[in-house]
């Protein structure tokens, strides 16, 4: 959940490095800090808050240089979110600095045999505990010389849990160690200098080539040389792979979120969708590597995720169900994980997440192959674990989500399993070619209507302006937009912080009813489906509450019209099972208009960090 940077090379003012960390502050932003080998001495700087207090603080050793140094932004798991408790970590001595993403299961254990031999913690976090345990070894060296990498390498071996590291001491002053087992790390190659980084963003700025760390394996990087080891301590050949993604497409391009920009992005993200995995030829799916006799005789998929990825895999479950004749069972992947699932040899499991390191998930897939199960992954990120652990691959093509609340992604991971679905649908001829044709005309025209809603946001802006002072939402959606209002209320709780809840509308007489008040706004999903009547009489009980209701229609329902206080009107698709790629959009726009009414801190909001590489 924290962000990493390091870099080793020539000596380079300190700008640089924080440069690198900021494209890393969605992962975490509850402090930072930087520790460098400067003069013979380890040279540490940290303290709570935002990159940009960090940077403010190194303008006064502006005309230092640094050859070597970590760099971290926290989301913090063990300790208050204070300076003492910021990463980079030190040892007794002050020799050695380290910084951690992940949760050390075991410290407490190690932290008490640690205190036994005389080291002493000032922290509360786990990571001090790795600091100290390398110092521990690193001192062992009474009969045989004992390098850095080594006592990283003894050190790792006695941890527990999901961890990436950057580790430097005096000691070893031009080594760099980076170690990955269960979190993300990338090495960047550069001439005459090398970098770590939690994510590709950070290294768009300095390298066109990078090694995705593999799981326990450790690089040991200097100015001109980067060398990978295995937990054996066995010296492997990494692979190198040139960077896809452009810096632009990591930058704001004067919009002033993140977010913002994102959910503007979403037609050329589904244009290049449609074209990739629809091109004129028919579908093509590179990375789909299932023999086309195993996807005719599926009659049972199973789906895991969580948050927003959840959301898309459930309307991904109607759609399969209706065009596929599949049984289909979705689970969150925290609980997925848990579950004993009746998972047979060869049952195929859809996993999506946009980062590919979510811990849950993750943990679900490796649960179902233990059981013989298939690996389906949605993912955004090329070479992630997930796509490593996968025996099938989708990417979602959506380029880099800086912003914490997902949107691009969500629309991305909905549209690719729908065009998944017509594939299976065809393979297993549950779908005629007419019917085929006809959906895929209406999903070609997607990004047409997501734009015809964007050109109209400043309609959005006012309407959210109007209900942001409400104090908290229902979202009601009933068939394939349930799920829609699921979406709907999670992103206006992660960037507002208004108590939101999405409610399948058929429902609400069973509980939810007795909350309806003046006070309360709903969000009704009211399109003109096969559902649009039922949805009127839930929007009419909601009215004789009092409840002030905002509706999602189409043009020319003067029904739904009048029973609401205000209306976003959304395109009229031919097939209405493809609508929550719309409604999206306008839920997006929304929850953005009413954040940035309350003035809330939309890209980095509370609490929360882009990937959830922790349980």
């Amino acid at each position: 959940m924290c962000g990493i940077f390091g870099y080793t090379g020539e000596k380079t003012s300190p700008s640089l490095f924080i440069s690198g960390l900021s494209r890393l502050e969605y992962r975490g932003y509850d402090s930072c800090g930087l520790a460098a080998i400067l003069n013979g001495k380890v040279f540490l700087k940290k303290r709570s808050g935002k990159i940009h207090q960090l940077k403010k603080d190194l303008r006064k050793n502006r005309n230092i240089k640094i050859p070597i140094c970590i760099l971290h932004t926290r989301w913090a798991t063990h300790g208050s979110p204070n300076k003492v408790n910021a990463h980079p970590h030190t040892d007794c001595k002050k020799e050695i600095a380290i910084v951690h993403n992940g949760i050390i299961e075991n410290y407490l254990q190690l932290k008490n045999e640690l205190i036994k031999k005389g080291h002493k913690f000032i922290s509360q976090t786990d990571t001090e505990v790795i600091a100290h345990l390398i110092e521990n070894f690193y001192n062992d060296s009474s009969k045989t010389e004992i390098t850095l990498e080594k006592a990283v390498l003894k050190a790792v071996k006695k941890l527990k849990g999901s961890f990436s590291l950057g580790v430097i001491s005096k000691k070893d002053p031009e080594k760099l160690i980076a170690v990955r087992k269960g979190s993300p790390l990338i090495i960047g190659i550069g001439k005459n200098r090398s970098f770590l980084a939690s994510d590709i963003p950070a290294l768009l700025a300095f390298v066109s080539k990078v090694i995705y760390l593999g799981d326990e394996e450790i690089a040991i990087l200097v100015k001109e040389k980067i060398k990978v080891i295995n937990f054996k301590g066995e010296e492997i050949r990494p692979e190198i792979e040139d960077v896809k993604i452009k810096l632009e497409e990591a930058d704001k391009r004067g919009l002033e979120h993140f977010m913002l920009k994102e959910i503007f992005e979403q037609p050329k993200v589904i244009r290049k969708i449609f074209s990739s995995y629809h091109p004129a030829e028919g579908f093509n799916f590179p990375e789909l590597r299932f023999s086309k006799d195993y996807l005719k005789e599926l009659d049972k998929i199973y789906i895991t995720a969580c948050g927003t990825a959840y959301h898309a895999g459930y309307v991904a479950k109607y759609f399969l169900e209706k065009y596929c004749g599949l049984d289909v069972e979705i689970d969150v992947s925290s609980e997925f994980r848990y579950r004993r699932l009746n998972l047979k040899k060869d049952s195929l499991v859809i996993a999506i997440s946009q980062s590919g390191e979510t811990a849950d998930t993750l943990a679900s897939v490796r649960e179902a192959k233990t059981k013989g199960a298939k690996i389906l992954s949605l993912c955004n990120v090329m070479g992630s674990s997930l796509v490593k652990e996968s025996d099938s691959v989708i990417f979602t093509l959506a380029g880099p989500e800086i912003s914490v609340a997902s949107t691009k992604t969500y629309t991305a991971q909905v549209f690719c399993l729908y065009l998944f679905s017509l594939f299976l649908g065809k393979l297993k001829k549950s779908l005629s070619e007419e019917t085929i044709g006809r959906i895929l005309k209406e999903l070609e025209k997607i990004p047409f209507y997501q734009e015809e809603i964007l050109k109209e946001s400043w309609k959005v802006r006012k309407i959210a302006n109007r209900f942001s002072r409400f104090g908290s939402f229902l979202f009601l959606g009933r068939g394939i937009n349930y799920p829609s209002a699921l979406e709907g209320a999670l992103k206006l709780k992660e960037i507002s912080y208004i108590p939101a809840e999405g409610y399948p509308a058929g429902e609400m007489k069973h509980g939810p009813i007795a909350l309806i008040d003046e006070y309360r706004a709903i969000v009704c999903i009211a399109l003109k489906d096969e559902l649009h009547e039922k949805m009127i009489s839930n929007m009419q009980e909601a009215k004789a509450r009092k409840g002030k209701i905002l509706a999602l229609i189409n043009d020319n329902d003067d029904q739904a019209s009048s029973l609401s206080h205000n209306v976003i009107y959304i395109p009229q698709v031919l097939n209405q099972d493809l609508s929550p790629l719309l409604v999206a959009v306008c839920l997006q726009l929304f929850a953005y208009f009413v954040a940035k009414k309350r003035k809330c801190e939309i890209d980095q909001p509370r609490n929360l960090a882009k990937s959830v590489t922790v349980e």
